[in-house]
């Protein structure tokens, strides 16, 4: 993840996970799951989502390839096969304060639809 916020709230100096000292702000974290093969026009969903991010000034942005994983289809895809390598699980991972995540939660229901899967996690940002 990226750090650079433009939207940050008050930050403490208080020390963050495993004893890292530096400023701390409360956040939130947004993953969503989509497949390898899906598309939005003709990018990656997964790429036109951290592009939204970045247009966005999101804090930061970062793509996770899954190596298993199955979804409504019941199938089990895997690295392993590769006839079923094809559609492997990507989640997207987008952090910044609560507002700003917020807002581009809503963003994100126009390209995905009714079939976004996605939590929103309270997290500490720390830089």
């Amino acid at each position: 993840m990226t750090s650079g916020a433009t939207g940050a709230t008050a930050a403490t100096g208080a020390a963050g996970p495993a004893g890292t000292a530096g400023r701390t702000t409360a956040g939130l974290r947004l993953t969503v799951l989509v497949g390898e093969g899906d598309l939005h026009g003709h990018r990656p969903l997964y790429s036109e989502i951290v592009h939204r991010a970045h247009r966005a000034r999101l804090a930061g942005a970062s793509v996770f390839r899954g190596i298993e994983g199955f979804g409504a289809s019941s199938l089990i895809h895997t690295t392993r096969l590769l006839s079923l390598s094809e559609e492997l699980p990507v989640a997207v991972v987008v952090v910044d304060v609560a507002e700003r995540v917020r807002a581009f939660v809503a963003e994100l229901r126009e390209v995905v639809g009714e079939t976004l899967v996605a939590w929103v996690d309270e997290v500490e940002i720390v830089r």
